[in-house]
């Protein structure tokens, strides 16, 4: 229950910022005479039922778990502040890890029922504001330990590649050169 308090408090002071939300909260509740905390539950249960039902629910899930975290991150490079910076990054490793296992579960993902609606809470669970929220856990449990494991692996194909692209750079580079040089020469 104080979860749900919680998240209701959080909800109203979000739509209590200054900003365009709260702009257009305001002009909302002036048209309709609804409050606004009551819109926005109109607004979020309508976008559940379209991320169960409606057409483009993959886009709608996707913008959700990329838009707003992309606003924050942009803001939190912005700031002398490490904290922020640190939770967004966190934020974006458990969303990279999350987008290549989706990738490979190919077709499974239609199979499973409302998949995009839990998608889109586990994609907000992960960007909810303090400690131990869902990229927090995921990182510290699940990524960071198998990380630290095969870390000296991971290194060596990464330098690997590097070292391989770098080389292929370089022979492109110089047969450029030997190509321009030969035009040149030839006009």
């Amino acid at each position: 229950m104080a979860f749900k308090k919680e998240i209701k408090e959080n909800l109203e002071k979000f739509l209590q910022t200054p900003g365009t939300i709260n702009d257009t909260m305001t002009l909302a509740e002036k048209k309709t005479g609804v409050q606004r905390i009551y819109l926005a539950y109109g607004f979020l249960g309508l976008s559940a039922l379209w991320l169960v039902y409606g057409w483009g629910a993959p886009l709608l899930a996707n913008s959700i778990g990329f838009l707003y975290p992309a606003y924050w991150s942009i803001k939190a490079l912005e700031t002398s502040d490490l904290k922020d910076d640190r939770k967004w990054l966190t934020y974006w490793v458990v969303f990279a890890f999350f987008s290549v296992l989706e990738y490979f579960s190919g077709m499974l993902v239609y199979l499973i029922p409302f998949y995009w609606l839990l998608k889109c809470l586990f994609m907000c669970w992960c960007m909810m504001p303090g400690h131990n929220n869902g990229a927090e856990i995921i990182y510290n449990r699940l990524i960071k330990p198998k990380f630290q494991k095969h870390q000296a692996k991971i290194d060596k194909v990464v330098g690997d590649a590097q070292n391989m692209v770098g080389g292929f750079m370089n022979g492109i580079v110089e047969e450029s050169k030997n190509l321009a040089a030969e035009h040149i020469k030839a006009n």
